[in-house]
């Protein structure tokens, strides 16, 4: 089931969904003087994408292709919208190019460091570094100046098919997203360490206003409020949890 919402001008989600797992993959499109894809998702998805965005614009204009981290729902594509797009480029921090990137694609990476903008006409990018956050060394978001939208990849988690935008708080969602995955076989998918609350902090600080989320609803709202809560849920859910007989930092023994 693939669905198409114009989430604001100009910027498309395109969000196939698969029953069998409960779970829709959201790829976005952001229409300009150099058209950026955001997701080049799953090779066996290819072929519903590419008739999806063939409707919107010429896919061979397609100028930059990003994405968060080397996973195939993010990247797995990458190569076949290389071969129809010919000026395009994969966008992506230096650790995602050196370590796997520039060897899996048929054509060099886009460097971006925290300090560099992508400028795609009306637009203008910044690739933030976000080291195992949602996972990976080489994890990152894309965050767009002009309209504050962040496009965060698996951050703000949600299974189901869901409405394509919603105002309404997410936090219950993803709350019940990683209960579930940390109960099933695919726990510790999220890692969690001392520099998370940092990470999601500093993107905070750059006050989104939405949230393209890969897996679930966008969000429109106060992204920074919304970035502080997941900070709190994720804490609570996936961080240190003193085990029986551990010493606690209080120094109460649990039993």
């Amino acid at each position: 089931m693939t669905t198409t919402t114009e989430i604001s001008n100009d910027v498309y989600r395109i969000s196939v969904f698969v029953p069998e797992i409960n779970l829709e993959f959201s790829h976005f499109l952001v229409r300009d003087d150099e058209p950026l894809l955001f997701h080049a998702g799953l090779r066996g998805m290819f072929p519903l994408l590419r008739e999806a965005i063939s409707r919107l614009i010429d896919i061979s204009k397609i100028r930059h292709i990003g994405f968060s981290h080397f996973e195939s729902d993010e990247c797995g594509a990458l190569n076949q919208w290389l071969e129809l797009a010919p000026a395009a480029q994969p966008v992506c921090g230096l650790v995602g190019a050196l370590v796997s990137v520039n060897d899996f694609s048929i054509r060099p990476a886009r460097v971006l460091t925290r300090e560099d903008i992508l400028e795609t006409g009306r637009r203008r990018f910044r690739f933030i570094p976000t080291p195992h956050v949602p996972h990976g060394w080489d994890a990152g978001v894309l965050f767009e100046e002009s309209e504050k939208t962040l496009f965060c990849s698996d951050l703000f988690h949600q299974w189901g098919h869901r409405e394509p935008a919603t105002a309404d708080s997410i936090m219950e969602r993803c709350k019940d997203a990683l209960l579930q995955t940390e109960a099933g076989p695919f726990a510790n998918y999220v890692p969690y360490t001392h520099h998370t609350g940092r990470v999601l902090e500093t993107l905070a600080e750059y006050e989104p206003k939405t949230l393209a989320t890969m897996h679930g609803s966008t969000y429109y709202g106060d992204g920074a409020q919304a970035l502080r809560d997941l900070a709190v849920v994720m804490r609570d859910v996936l961080g240190p949890k003193a085990q029986q007989g551990e010493t606690t930092s209080t120094g109460i023994i649990k039993t």
